[in-house]
């Protein structure tokens, strides 16, 4: 009589691919250029996906995430898929690029995020103000 061999042990099942985090920036805005241009530098390992809004606006459609709002602040989709704005944003790019890894959890650490979300908030109020300024007038 022959038997049947029965596995003892599950065979492994390797977890989901990691999301890479989505940055949606104003490629518009010189400022956020270059500093989107300087993350992107860091970025070798290609652990982002970079998304010019300016350029292509469409990239937000399926995100829910208003053109308006993504142009007035920095939002970034972090690997879990919960959409992040401001300086909260931020510390989600910095965990991911060598050299920034530090800051971001510092900033949590330290409990950072609040005063580093009202400086935010004025820089990019600043930043809008004379950016429609500067469309406006072309």
């Amino acid at each position: 009589m022959k038997t049947e061999h029965i596995p003892t042990t599950a065979p492994a099942v390797e977890p989901p691919p990691r999301r890479q985090p989505r940055v949606f920036y104003d490629g518009g805005c010189p400022v956020c250029r270059r500093e989107i241009a300087h993350y992107q530098r860091l970025d070798r390992a290609g652990r982002i996906a970079w998304h010019d809004i300016d350029a292509h606006p469409e990239t937000l459609d399926d995100h829910g995430i208003d053109r308006l709002d993504a142009m007035r602040r920095f939002h970034v989709i972090d690997a879990a898929g919960e959409v992040r704005s401001g300086a909260d944003a931020f510390t989600v790019v910095w965990a991911e690029l060598p050299g920034w890894r530090l800051v971001g959890r510092l900033v949590r650490g330290l409990r950072l995020l609040a005063p580093l979300e009202w400086a935010y908030g004025l820089w990019a109020a600043r930043r809008w103000r004379r950016l429609q300024q500067t469309r406006c007038a072309s």
